[in-house]
């Protein structure tokens, strides 16, 4: 039997402190992914950069962010889960001065990669340290904050966007999206540093060179197609990654299972998939994330593209997405270890009937719609996520031992991503085949509404798929009997008969 070592932490006040510091450093991550959205023009426009160049500042950060994440879960495993979130937090912190003192676009896009690369050898490590540091019990209420903070963060950036460069803080304009990463990065570091206990799988386990480049080469072939498709006019290199990208998969998983057979230290542990809740909740998960970021893209672009609104009035108008989520967290939090599966079921209704409005609004109303009919809408979608991520993100991991727990966190990011970089391929094709016309005509705004309000069907689908396959998850976000006991119950116990 595995040996597996309590963290001193375990049962300690000061754990709570450190999910503090992990969650500030997820947020911080995710909004950046979209805090570039909302000022690209204007970003554009001072570096004299051109529209491709601008292309890969939006998608730099997502590409190598998509690449690292298993591989940097797993290296938490057997480097520590300390020592990865330092070295990804003192990175991305370092990335994030390149960003702002960029001189060129060039610079800049070498800032968002190196970003995006370090940020991947942190967030896992979130996940992992909430199932070390957590019994079961608290785990759940401690991934409902999670799933709070991923909530928010992934509607966020366009918002923190807007309020930054508006606000000119000391006239450094579009720049202090990217310096406000630094005061925030050097307190998460001390804190870190202060007051997280390391903490490895107590296994020797070793890397996976092969599985990781075979991975890296798998997810680059899904991802940058997916990211880059609809800017290159899904070329025959588009398509062909594309292609590329199935037989590559299959290397990996084959690979994966002969080095657990062989070794024991696969990149991705074939067991992780003999745990329903890891598996469904997987599949869930990338449906429904398929559905979020790209809902957001389309109302940006419809609002202000179509609309002509500016930053400013449209996170105005779609700030009650993370009011409706706040108001929602303390139902999470009660019932996330009861009735899991239940509130999931409820959330994902709430969502639907959310966009089914906004899709109204966007069809009768149209350009005429002013910011609180669409914030209203945008607030029971709110509403509804704050019932089902939160828990959804607590019952993925349910299962999953300590042993593996960077593994899991990897794999379950990347399906994260790798579902909102397909919601927004998909949805992005869409909307701008259906809002192709005179940019300058008359009917501009009515056009981009009819786009927006078409192209939601798709969210809307994508909700109610998730919804189909809520059975498939467990009752609630508890262990499956026979799951491995965590660190706190084996401490529990060696104490109890003592």
């Amino acid at each position: 039997m595995t040996e597996v070592h309590t963290p001193p932490m375990a049962r300690s006040g000061k754990r709570w402190v450190v999910l503090g510091v992990v969650l500030l450093a997820l947020f911080m991550d995710l909004a950046d992914a979209t805090i570039v959205n909302i000022v690209l023009p204007r970003l554009q426009s001072s570096l004299g950069a051109e529209y491709s160049a601008a292309q890969w500042i939006l998608a730099g950060y997502s590409l190598t962010f998509a690449l690292a994440l298993i591989t940097g879960g797993r290296l938490g495993d057997i480097l520590g889960r300390k020592r990865m979130f330092l070295i990804g937090m003192a990175g991305f912190t370092v990335a994030s001065v390149v960003c702002g003192a960029a001189p060129t676009a060039e610079v800049l896009i070498a800032g968002r990669l190196a970003q995006g690369l370090t940020a991947a050898l942190m967030v896992p490590q979130v996940m992992s340290i909430i199932i070390v540091l957590f019994d079961h019990k608290d785990r759940a209420k401690a991934f409902v904050f999670y799933g709070i903070t991923l909530s928010l963060a992934n509607v966020s950036g366009p918002l923190l966007g807007a309020v930054l460069a508006e606000a000119d803080i000391f006239g450094l304009g579009w720049r202090a999206i990217f310096y406000v990463n630094v005061p925030l990065g050097a307190l998460a570091i001390a804190l870190a540093l202060w007051l997280m206990p390391e903490n490895r799988a107590t296994d020797p386990l070793r890397l996976d060179p092969i599985g990781i480049v075979l991975v890296s080469l798998a997810m680059f072939a899904l991802m940058f197609p997916l990211i880059q498709g609809r800017e290159r006019g899904w070329d025959a290199l588009s398509l062909g990654l594309l292609v590329a990208s199935v037989p590559l998969m299959i290397l990996f998983v084959l690979h994966q299972r002969n080095r657990d057979r062989t070794t024991g230290s696969a990149l991705v542990p074939p067991s992780l998939f003999t745990h329903r809740s890891f598996t469904a909740g997987a599949v869930v998960m990338f449906v429904l994330f398929s559905g979020l970021a790209s809902l957001f893209l389309v109302l940006t672009y419809n609002l202000q593209l179509g609309q002509g609104w500016t930053p400013m009035l449209t996170a105005v108008a779609v700030v009650s997405w993370p009011v409706g989520i706040t108001l929602m967290s303390g139902v999470a939090q009660a019932y996330a270890t009861t009735h899991g599966r239940r509130v999931i079921g409820m959330g994902l209704v709430v969502m639907l009937l959310g966009v089914l409005a906004l899709i109204g609004v966007l069809s009768v109303i149209g350009p005429a719609a002013t910011w609180w009919q669409v914030a209203l809408p945008v607030l029971v979608t709110g509403l509804g996520m704050g019932m089902c991520v939160p828990i959804l993100a607590s019952v993925v991991l349910a299962d999953v031992g300590e042993e593996n727990a960077g593994a899991g966190s990897g794999v379950a990011n990347a399906v994260m991503q790798l579902g909102t970089a397909m919601g927004v391929a998909v949805v992005g094709v869409l909307f701008f085949w259906l809002a192709t016309g005179d940019p300058a005509g008359p009917n501009r705004g009515e056009a981009f509404s009819d786009a927006a309000a078409t192209t939601l069907w798709y969210n809307a689908g994508a909700f109610l798929i998730a919804l189909i396959l809520v059975p498939l998850l467990p009752r609630a976000a508890q262990p499956e009997p026979g799951a491995p006991p965590t660190a706190e119950e084996i401490g529990d116990s060696a104490s109890a008969h003592s």
